[in-house]
């Protein structure tokens, strides 16, 4: 049978890297669509009927955790949960989804997790996807929305200055920025440094209590955005010290709201 899926991922290039993947199965998943955020999600799924027959669902969207995808629409297709974070996939499995897969996505798991769908399917082609607990889904949101305090997330950086080696305390990041491929550490004394880290990684390694992403290419330390302004349709702009690349740093329309949480918390 073919298979017929939706990806849901809020990075472009894994979401492509994944849908490449798919298309060189020995037996092709066709993808019927991506999403980058909750709410596209949603309507996604609202949209395709009859509904997939599989939903690849990062952990991680633009607008805030997958999960609450559960509590705003039925889910009527099992899910594979992708995510770079080991203690989030575990829990995930938990929540009675097909299987977890991590990131970076390994060509050899995915067709494993692929032939144990196929397989479920084959023993009951007619049966309904599984019933997500909403009692574990909420203890889910819980835990990861209040991360708590001595959490493992990282606390210096080593980067690369000629032959030396040099490490950046945490308290001298400014931000983090994504340009021509390359991704940078910016520190509060104006110095910046390539990182082997991309911006998604490093989403997921900086304490979120800390640090926000503006946008696809900006990630901030709450000290150094300096200022805030109303953009055009219900945008906003930051101003970040020292002084950004991009003089116009954007909030992404999807983290508007998020974001004024954020900051006011």
């Amino acid at each position: 049978m073919t298979l017929r899926a939706l990806i849901v991922e809020d990075e472009p290039l894994a979401a492509r890297r994944l849908a490449d993947m798919l298309a060189r199965q020995p037996e092709p998943v066709q993808v019927l669509g991506t999403a980058e955020s909750v709410a596209q999600a949603v309507g996604l799924l609202e949209s395709t009927q009859p509904a997939p027959d599989v939903l690849f669902l990062d952990i991680h969207l633009a607008d805030g955790l997958s999960f609450e995808l559960f509590e705003r629409t039925p889910v009527r297709c099992p899910v594979i949960f992708t995510t770079a974070y080991d203690q989030y996939a575990l829990q995930a499995f938990k929540v009675n989804s097909v299987d977890y897969l991590l990131k970076p996505i390994d060509e050899e798991e995915l067709s494993a997790a692929l032939r144990k769908l196929r397989a479920l399917h084959s023993a009951a082609p007619a049966a309904p996807a599984p019933a997500f607990d909403p009692a574990l889904l909420g203890q889910l949101l819980h835990q990861m929305q209040q991360a708590t305090p001595g959490a493992a997330y990282k606390t210096q950086f080593v980067v690369r200055v000629g032959e030396h080696l040099k490490v950046v305390p945490l308290n001298q990041v400014a931000y983090f920025f994504s340009l021509e491929k390359a991704t940078f550490l910016q520190t509060t004394e104006g110095r910046k440094y390539v990182v082997d880290y991309t911006m998604d990684q490093l989403e997921n390694l900086l304490d979120p209590r800390r640090f926000f992403r503006l946008n696809r290419a900006y990630l901030a330390q709450q000290t150094a955005i300096q200022d805030i302004i109303h953009y055009t349709n219900s945008r906003l702009q930051t101003v970040l010290k020292p002084l950004a690349p991009d003089t116009q740093v954007l909030v992404s329309r999807e983290k508007v709201n998020v974001f004024k949480s954020w900051l006011d918390r």
